[in-house]
């Protein structure tokens, strides 16, 4: 089932990894130039690293809220933790228009109050 670490995959091999539609995967190649397929006769073979930048990509967009443009300027960020945490507590903030900080406070707070009374 699993190919060696260096075998190429087609787009519908990554996209079935991924759980995501080709045809997004060819968006994001549009949207990224980090994303490099290798074409031949018409087909695209992704190499591992291109699975795992993928990934990333599908992570930042979907599980932690990312527009095109943040993932955009987060690929091109050094990997460093602070910056990782910033951008992402920025575009939480932006996405839900709320100070994130504060409604944990306020939920904690919420906690103890209701702890009370069970």
């Amino acid at each position: 089932m699993l190919k060696a670490e260096n075998a190429y995959r087609t787009i519908t091999e990554v996209a079935d990894l991924l759980q995501v539609p080709a045809s997004v995967l060819r968006f994001w190649e549009t949207q990224f130039h980090q994303i490099k397929p290798i074409k031949r006769m018409g087909r695209r073979y992704y190499q591992a690293e291109d699975v795992v930048l993928l990934a990333r990509i599908r992570d930042y967009l979907y599980k932690e809220g990312f527009t095109i443009k943040g993932v955009q300027k987060r690929l091109k960020m050094p990997e460093t933790k602070n910056a990782d945490t910033s951008l992402n507590k920025v575009s939480t903030e932006t996405a839900l228009g709320v100070d994130v900080d504060k409604v944990c406070s306020d939920l904690e707070e919420l906690k103890i109050y209701l702890s009370e009374y069970i």
